[in-house]
């Protein structure tokens, strides 16, 4: 459980209808080896002690007392195993007959979860046999034991912190008003779900959808068992649809009509990060519930799930195209609206030959093309410095002339010089001051081109440059309003390509391949042999692993360890373990650094779910320290 890492399982065995004997052997060899497979949490499907489908034979004396005895034999065999299981058998209190869960751990019986909403309809008929449950638990005696007995309760877990589980039943989930709702407003963390869902055309998505879809609105992990073959096939036939979801994503999905056992990690440390981000996540105090300790001996668990090295970028060609253009539209929508409320007619952008000041040259022209307003009132200045190449140069005039844009050349080389001799600089000596005096010097110019023409100056920088700090403050930090300032450097890359792409025109194609070819540079430094000499990756960094820090850095507030942790598990293979220890290293020094940048932003569109907007998602201190961070990365074995 080390990193708040919990491994679940979702089993269904093949049982025999009404063959309590047989089906007990069933659950405890799937139990023993899905505890031998490291789960901690292991649901199986509803009434699976007895077959759901056992219709009348639930009246029968005989069938009820051996599904007690096969109970007995499970608690038995549970001692001594670290894991909390969850078993599905029919219960008789004052009376009456419960469709339950038994909650066991370590040879207790912890709890009996009655089943709330029974279906009567269509195909089925459990309100003839059983009763629904009641919410406020109350006490059952078994075996000398007493025993809470509701569906209002919770079993946490002391050794992780955070983890509280609780169940529903099969269609306790399809309801208007699921008991997991309450369960998770009450602390619950894992919803575990008993289930006999039948197998009918199309019914595995909507299953699918529902699970993942509760599983995102309670922001908790879900464990479905659901019952297969074994089950009675007189009308009905049962696929064995087990799924485990965490917050929206569906982590293993069984294959149908296999009767599998799937495992999956859920990540509890994640799930209480989101929650607590959430102010609109409430936690009612509900008196009804009761809350139960189970215990778990802590370990480090083995992680299968995977971890995508590129979190801003949709992997599927289909879905990153649909991103693409709505990201587009986003950045061009926010710029419409500021140029329709200041009036402006004009827009100016830096234009370099490089990525950022590409994507920004790009998504002015949209708002332009919105707003009908002549491309010609775009000003694309390109600024010769000492380390302009001349592919960039090249690049910079070919695509503002395709885009239809007016292009403007001012040389900085001049007065940039004339400013070394002012403040009396060496401009042999190639340090921050040479560097930043031409990022200042463009600054100026632009923004006295754009009060010459009453216009904006559109910014170019990117949110991974702005999370590194990797800007001129008062130099290209600066801008009217920055278009690209929610957008990581890896997704810059696909927005540029996709234009590319759905262009259609060959010419402007070639251009902004060329483009995404340059290698990332700020050109502040003199060229070798004509081609750049500084290139922004071998300075701070692969900008690949940086997004992937910020990212869960910012959404999920990972802790360093654990960041290095899954950063080993995404990038296995393209970095070794010191190569990212290094930059991890890099980026906490400068992202608590360079805050003070970000504090005084200007405006632009947020376009996904982590930003860096001081007026937003970051409101960081500019003095904040580092000191623990980078403690906590000296604790890590790499």
């Amino acid at each position: 459980m080390l990193d708040g890492f919990v491994k679940v399982a979702a089993v269904t065995p093949k049982i025999r209808v009404a063959d309590c004997v047989y089906n007990t052997k069933q659950i405890c060899r799937e139990m023993e080896l899905a505890i031998a497979g490291g789960a901690k949490i292991i649901v199986f499907p509803e009434l699976c002690m007895t077959g759901y489908t056992c219709s009348d034979l639930f009246w029968q004396e005989l069938l009820l007392s051996e599904a007690k005895k096969g109970l007995h034999q499970i608690l038995f065999l549970s001692k001594g195993k670290d894991a909390l299981v969850f078993v599905g058998l029919p219960w008789e209190k004052d009376g009456k007959l419960y469709n339950v869960a038994a909650v066991v751990n370590n040879g207790r019986l912890l709890g009996l979860v009655p089943k709330r909403f029974l279906p009567n309809y269509s195909e089925f008929y459990e309100a003839r046999h059983f009763t629904p449950g009641n919410e406020k638990p109350e006490n059952v005696e078994f075996e000398g034991q007493t025993v809470p007995f509701g569906s209002k309760l919770l079993f946490q877990c002391p050794e992780v912190n955070g983890l509280t589980v609780a169940a529903e039943i099969c269609e306790d989930l399809w309801v208007p008003n699921p008991p997991s709702i309450g369960h998770a407003l009450a602390g619950a963390t894992v919803i575990v779900n008993l289930s006999a869902s039948d197998e009918v055309t199309g019914k595995d998505l909507y299953r699918t959808q529902l699970v993942s879809g509760q599983s995102a609105r309670l922001v908790c992990g879900y464990i479905y068992a659901d019952a297969g073959d074994g089950e009675s096939s007189t009308d009905l036939v049962f696929g064995a649809h087990n799924l485990i979801a965490e917050n929206g994503v569906v982590l293993k999905e069984s294959s149908r009509f296999e009767n599998q056992t799937i495992y999956g990690e859920l990540d509890i440390r994640r799930l209480r990060a989101e929650r607590r981000r959430m102010t609109t996540y409430g936690a009612p105090a509900d008196e009804e519930y009761r809350t139960v300790s189970f215990h778990l001996t802590p370990v480090e668990t083995k992680l299968t799930r995977s971890f995508d090295p590129a979190p801003f970028v949709p992997s599927g060609k289909e879905d990153r195209d649909r991103r693409c253009e709505e990201i587009l539209s986003i950045q061009a929508l926010g710029l419409r609206k500021r140029l329709e409320h200041t009036g402006c007619q004009n827009a100016v952008v830096g234009i370099s030959g490089g990525l950022d000041s590409t994507l920004a040259l790009l998504v002015t022209v949209k708002a332009f093309d919105m707003l009908k307003i002549p491309r010609e009132k775009i000003t694309a200045v390109t600024m010769p410095g000492f380390g302009t190449t001349d592919r960039t140069y090249t690049n910079a005039c070919e695509l503002t002339r395709k885009l239809g844009a007016k292009l403007l050349e001012v040389d900085i080389r001049e007065a940039v010089m004339t400013h070394f001799r002012d403040i009396g600089h060496d401009p042999a000596v190639h340090d921050v001051t040479y560097e930043n005096a031409q990022a200042r010097e463009r600054t100026q110019v632009l923004m006295d081109i754009a009060n010459q023409s009453g216009g904006l100056v559109i910014g170019t920088g990117d949110m991974s440059e702005l999370a590194l700090g990797w800007a001129t403050y008062n130099g290209d930090h600066m801008s009217m309003y920055a278009v690209n300032a929610s957008v990581p450097k890896t997704l810059v890359r696909h927005l540029v390509r996709y234009y590319a792409d759905t262009c259609g025109d060959a010419v402007l194609s070639g251009v902004l391949l060329d483009v995404l070819d340059t290698p990332v540079s700020p050109e502040l430094l003199p060229p070798e042999n004509g081609k750049i000499s500084q290139k922004t990756e071998d300075l701070v960094g692969p900008y690949e692993l940086h997004d992937f820090f910020l990212y869960y850095i910012l959404r999920f507030g990972y802790e360093p360890g654990k960041l290095y942790r899954i950063a080993k598990i995404a990038f296995a293979g393209m970095y070794d373990c010191e190569t990212i220890m290094k930059w991890m290293r890099t980026f906490y020094r400068r992202f608590f650094a360079q805050q003070f940048k970000r504090s005084c932003l200007p405006d632009g569109p947020k376009v996904g779910s982590v930003a860096v907007s001081p007026r937003g998602d970051l409101r960081m201190p500019s003095d904040g320290c580092v000191r623990m961070w980078m403690e906590n990365l000296e604790r890590v074995r790499i």
